[in-house]
């Protein structure tokens, strides 16, 4: 069984992406990993090159900063990726610049992959997700988290990454997929409130027009003059009480910033959400979530 990673990044340095922890989680992994990277504004190729290991193949790219109509930038730099894996591999291990794996999923991983290598039905791997916010401590519990998504595909052609870049579909259509009992531990969340407001300011730029940025930022600086309001931003967290990937220990470490949370405190803004997350509370259940893929 022969398994390529692939990811894209640009400006890492800049807004203190983990790609360096989200690229060691998985190298155990694969056979080789392919890393698009961007045309930055920082050093991010030499954090890249100081990795130093010859599974990782890097392409360079220029994004194209016109594509704004839903972040589809991020698909298309996603696909040039995904292009460059080694046509042979029998899977595709996508991770996002802020997403590890933890180092004890490896053999469950590898397991479950070689299970369905040769069934052309499964075309990809569900995964749960922690979505750490505001520190290393809490995550996300609420609505506003996606709860699965794919991040193993088959090697397909027609497998292509979707609007921006949060899954994948083949000729447009849901992939079907199989369940895996390993998270995706999202970081994207964490960091340094000054260097999330900055980075949450420059996202903005992949969805809105020139004019809309502008207006936006102006409201934006305004009222986050002290760096990103975490705790004003968010609904409902909860309490991480397991162990992270080793890879972010030394990240982890050396977090310069504090960020508190009273977990049984709740802010939604109506009562529809309240109710929905008191159902999935009580019965487990999300009703009406969009699911981009269909379970087999």
């Amino acid at each position: 069984m022969k398994i390529s990673g692939f990811t894209f990044v640009r400006n890492a340095v800049k807004y203190d992406y983990p790609i360096v922890e989200s690229i060691r989680s998985l190298l155990p992994l694969v056979d080789e990993y392919i890393v698009c990277a961007g045309n930055s504004e920082d050093d991010t190729l030499r954090l890249l090159e100081s990795i130093n290991s010859p599974k990782i193949k890097i392409i360079h790219s220029v994004w194209d900063d016109n594509l704004r109509e839903g972040g589809k930038v991020l698909a298309v730099e996603t696909d040039k990726a995904k292009a460059a894996a080694a046509k042979d591999s029998d899977w595709l291990f996508y991770l996002q610049g802020d997403e590890c794996i933890h180092e004890k999923d490896y053999d469950t991983l590898r397991k479950t992959m070689q299970r369905y290598k040769d069934d052309p039905g499964v075309e990809g791997l569900l995964f749960p997700y922690h979505h750490f916010y505001g520190s290393y401590n809490y995550i996300g519990d609420s609505r506003r988290w996606y709860s699965y998504e794919i991040r193993v595909i088959r090697n397909h052609p027609d497998i292509h990454s979707w609007k921006d870049a949060q899954g994948f579909r083949k000729n447009a259509e849901k992939l079907h997929v199989k369940p895996v009992d390993a998270h995706i531990y999202h970081y994207g969340w964490v960091k340094n409130p000054q260097l999330q407001k900055a980075k949450q300011m420059d996202f903005g730029k992949l969805w809105m027009s020139d004019d809309e940025v502008v207006k936006k930022h102006q409201a934006y600086l305004q009222a986050h003059k002290n760096g990103f309001l975490y705790k004003e931003e968010v609904d409902s967290l909860q309490l991480f009480k397991e162990e992270h990937p080793l890879v972010m220990k030394k990240r982890i470490d050396a977090a310069d910033w504090d960020f508190e949370f009273d977990v049984n405190k709740k802010q939604f803004r109506d009562f529809k959400s309240r109710l929905l997350y008191a159902v999935e509370k009580t019965t487990g259940i999300r009703p009406f979530e969009y699911r981009n893929y269909k379970r087999i």
